[in-house]
């Protein structure tokens, strides 16, 4: 038996417990005990049932990005990780600490598009709305758990090689709530798929997840750009076969990322941190050592977008220390011809909202 499953069994008790909260918290909405508010305009929910790392924030810039040029679109999110609270509009020249990794990612990306963050997207909503009047559907990142607000169309994102169905619940495994809360979903994205992923591949997982006859489910994949420097963004820098990468990252999940890089690169080493992770003095003398320990003429820093956010509050230090640090850049793109089903299925939802 390995140590891993020997490490479920033994918190299996603690899982069951939290298991009971969460269905009880869950069954207070289903019988109306507590409300969940509905608005008066489309809105989405982009989330998952695990605690990270299905990719949900290039999900969200996919829709920002096909929507934003039909209609006026916001996001709301709780901004995880931020030092403020309430209700907060996201600003280009915002840091990590007033809104939070990931909607700070969206603004720098979106600069003309409203990202504000809210602990209560019951009480978000309406305030986002209110200060920009011209909103016409509104996207919720990381919301699926949200229950006080029900969206119109619900999302539920899951991993190619890790979906909810193999998973357990915290502690023992990543699960927020039960495997079968899966059918509060209206579409179902199966992410970060194999780039040649097989006929015969879609059907066993569509098979294994069960959906039911009114959920879609979608096949996605990640497309990496082209490195960008921290510092100066304008300064590219193609990866090829005679690089040399010491990946810094503090995300949920790398293996899919890891999986690219190998292919990619000549060699990877990474030093990883946990997910949302603020970066302290000691971590940046710590990557700057390992850095300096790869015998390279041609190596860099690499991280994530997300991460970026959080490392350009060391800029003084990657400068001094000139560290050639790269951030890259990725992108949802559809498996197959899931795309064009997929913006019919969000279309669909948009010309047949009623309040």
């Amino acid at each position: 038996m390995s140590d891993d499953i020997v490490i479920r069994i033994l918190l299996l008790p603690f899982s069951l417990l939290y298991g009971l909260l969460v269905g009880v918290r869950n069954l207070t909405y289903r019988i109306g005990v507590l409300k969940s508010v509905r608005f008066d305009l489309p809105v989405i929910s982009v989330g998952n049932l695990s605690v990270g790392g299905t990719g949900k924030t290039p999900h969200i810039e996919y829709l920002l990005r096909w929507l934003d040029q039909y209609i006026s679109v916001a996001v709301l999110s709780r901004g995880y990780g931020r030092k403020t609270t309430g209700y907060r509009p996201v600003s280009v020249v915002d840091t990590v600490e007033q809104s939070g990794d990931e909607p700070l990612q969206f603004k720098r990306k979106f600069p003309n598009i409203p990202i504000s963050v809210s602990e209560s997207r019951a009480l978000g909503v309406p305030e986002l709305v209110k200060r920009n009047p011209e909103t016409q559907c509104v996207l919720l990142d990381d919301a699926f758990q949200h229950l006080a607000v029900k969206p119109g169309l619900n999302i539920l994102l899951t991993e190619f090689n890790r979906p909810f169905t193999r998973d357990w619940l915290l502690p023992s495994g990543r699960l927020r709530e039960g495997r079968f809360e899966y059918r509060r979903a209206d579409v179902i994205i199966v992410t970060k798929c194999p780039l040649n992923l097989t006929h015969r591949q879609r059907t066993d997982m569509v098979r294994e997840i069960d959906p039911f006859p009114r959920q879609r489910v979608f096949f996605s994949r990640y497309h990496y750009g082209t490195p960008f420097d921290l510092l100066r963004p304008d300064l590219r820098r193609p990866l090829d076969l005679q690089t040399d990468v010491l990946l810094v990252s503090a995300i949920a999940n790398t293996d899919y990322l890891l999986q690219y890089l190998s292919q990619t690169v000549r060699s990877v080493q990474v030093l990883e941190f946990s997910d949302h992770h603020y970066f302290e003095d000691a971590d940046m003398l710590d990557v700057r050592r390992r850095f300096e320990a790869i015998n390279s003429p041609n190596k860099i820093v690499l991280t994530t977008e997300k991460d970026a956010t959080r490392l350009e509050m060391h800029s003084d230090f990657i400068w001094k220390q000139h560290l050639p640090m790269y951030v890259l850049p990725a992108e949802v793109e559809f498996c197959d011809n899931d795309e064009a089903e997929f913006q019919a299925e969000v279309r669909k939802f948009m010309l047949e909202f009623k309040v």
